[in-house]
């Protein structure tokens, strides 16, 4: 099988699931080490860690480690690796954003957090956060910036390996 050099877009992965990654960490506040239960196949230790949005953050992460591995120079991977990678990352990725919200607002002290609205001026133009549904989320909008472009070189692999599996180096 021959070989094909990485596109650019490919290459350029490596900043962006390094920021990715360090969102994932950030807005689960996922430990440096997990640990995964694997003592049989229907656990329901197993069962409660493929729903936790910490795992499924740190699964997420892992991820992104070894596209973050393939998407630099000298690194031999194939088009297939790599298709699967984006593929299996994107569930994960198109959910964070409102995981994230959701984890949030279960460790939220309410009571704590309407006491500090209370306590604001009515200058809220140094609030950062949208102030209503329909405002963007900046992070968010960025977060699902930095997926789009694992599709963006997912398709430049597909191109440039004229749909066939290849080796890129």
């Amino acid at each position: 099988m021959d070989a094909v050099a990485k596109p650019p877009e490919l290459l350029a992965l490596h900043d962006v699931t390094a920021e990715l990654f360090e969102t994932l960490r950030r807005w689960f506040d996922v430990p440096d080490s997990i640990s995964v239960d694997v003592s049989a196949v229907d656990s329901g230790e197993a069962i409660r860690q493929l729903g936790d949005p910490v795992m499924i953050a740190a699964f997420a992460m892992r991820k992104l480690q070894a596209l973050h591995l393939l998407s630099r120079p000298g690194v031999r991977t194939s088009t297939d690796v790599i298709v699967t990678m984006v593929q299996d990352l994107t569930r994960a990725l198109l959910q964070a954003p409102n995981m994230r919200l959701s984890v949030a607002a279960e460790h939220t002290d309410w009571d704590a957090a309407l006491a500090e609205l209370d306590a604001l001026d009515d200058s809220l133009d140094a609030v950062v956060e949208p102030r209503a549904v329909e405002d963007s989320d900046p992070e968010s909008e960025r977060f699902n910036e930095l997926h789009e472009q694992l599709h963006v070189a997912m398709h430049a692999v597909i191109e440039v390996s004229e749909g066939e599996i290849r080796y890129l180096e």
